[in-house]
């Protein structure tokens, strides 16, 4: 009985061992968190607000943002932004470059982790 305790308790290491290196092979190759955001929108207290995704382009290069129409006839400057804190919604602290949010990563994965 001992041994098949034993046996229980290694393979549950296993399987738990596993299943970290899996979220950490996931995490990498999935795309950043992302947010349609007005650029002209910016709030110091707030961030910047959030705004429906059909205004923004379906490209995620930095060069495709521009003023997009939205419902009622107003502009806004949209783009999409990365790996932001969501509050309500503002969205604040990310990046409008997908190749940064991308190289931030998640756990297990290469990249630089910028200083400034």
């Amino acid at each position: 009985m001992a041994e098949n305790r034993r046996r229980l308790r290694s393979s549950t290491v296993v399987l738990g061992g596993m299943g970290v290196i899996a979220a950490a092979l996931t995490s990498c190759g999935s795309e950043p968190d992302r947010r349609c955001v007005d650029r002209d929108s910016y709030d110091y207290a707030n961030g910047y607000r959030i705004v429906a995704d059909n205004n923004c382009n379906s490209s995620s290069s930095n060069s495709s943002y521009g003023k997009n129409r939205k419902s009622g006839g107003a502009t806004v400057d949209a783009d999409w932004y990365y790996d932001a804190d969501v509050s309500g919604s503002y969205a604040d602290y990310g990046t409008f470059s997908r190749s940064e949010a991308v190289d931030r990563g998640g756990f297990g994965c290469s990249g630089g982790s910028g200083g400034g």
